[in-house]
Parts: structure tokens; C-alpha cells; sequence
């Protein structure tokens, strides 16, 4: 049973930092894509960062320059730094791995960005 376990979100600032982390178990195999969504009140589940299988980085283009994906494969773990935080981040944030045993989520974690 594949499970994806993801922990950092919370309350911050405008301006302010997070880190998001999610960690992977169980049998995924030749993974895809692995990384991070968001979906917000109202709005459609979108991209946010992900990794592709050829090595490549995707970010949405409203977060590029201030959030960073990063893993440690040794974990089976991605993180997605995010800086410079701003209230139109707010959302529900889940974790993704796409692979060829299947497309797996986590439970989502709330991001908040208020003053």
C-alpha cells in the first residue's frame, strides 16, 4: 500500500517561509512525476512544483523565484520551499507521485497567508 505523508503547512505572514515535506512508502515503481498541487477555495487543483522522470523541474510560473522542490531519493521524500509568501498562496497543498503502478495523493496540507 503506497502512502504519501506530507507535514509543514500552516499559518504565516505575507512575506514569511514554509516548508513542506512529504514522505513516500509502500511499492511505487518508475516513478513519473513526483512533486507538489494546490488547490484552492473555488478553484481547480493546479501545479505548483513537480519533478519529471527525465530530471527536469516544472514550477507554476506564479511561483517561480520563490519556491524551491527538492528530494532526498534515499527517503523517498520531496520538501517544496516556499518564500516570500503571498495571500493568493493560500491553499490546500498535496503531495503527488504519478507512476506506472498508479497516481498517488496525500491527505493535503492547509497553507494560510495572512496578517
Amino acid at each position: 500500500q503506497v502512502q504519501l505523508v506530507e507535514s509543514g503547512g500552516g499559518l504565516v505572514q505575507p512575506g514569511g517561509s514554509l516548508r513542506l515535506s512529504c514522505a513516500a512508502s509502500g511499492r511505487i515503481f518508475i516513478i513519473n512525476s513526483m512533486g507538489w498541487y494546490r488547490q484552492a477555495p473555488g478553484k481547480q487543483r493546479e501545479l505548483v512544483a513537480a519533478f519529471t522522470r527525465g530530471g527536469r523541474t516544472n514550477y507554476a510560473d506564479s511561483v517561480k523565484g520563490r519556491f524551491i522542490i527538492s528530494r532526498d531519493n534515499a527517503k523517498n521524500t520531496v520538501l517544496l520551499q516556499m518564500n516570500s509568501l503571498k495571500p493568493e498562496d493560500t491553499a490546500v497543498y498535496y503531495c503527488n507521485v504519478e507512476a506506472i503502478t498508479g497516481d498517488y495523493w496525500g491527505q493535503g496540507t492547509q497553507v494560510t497567508v495572512a496578517s
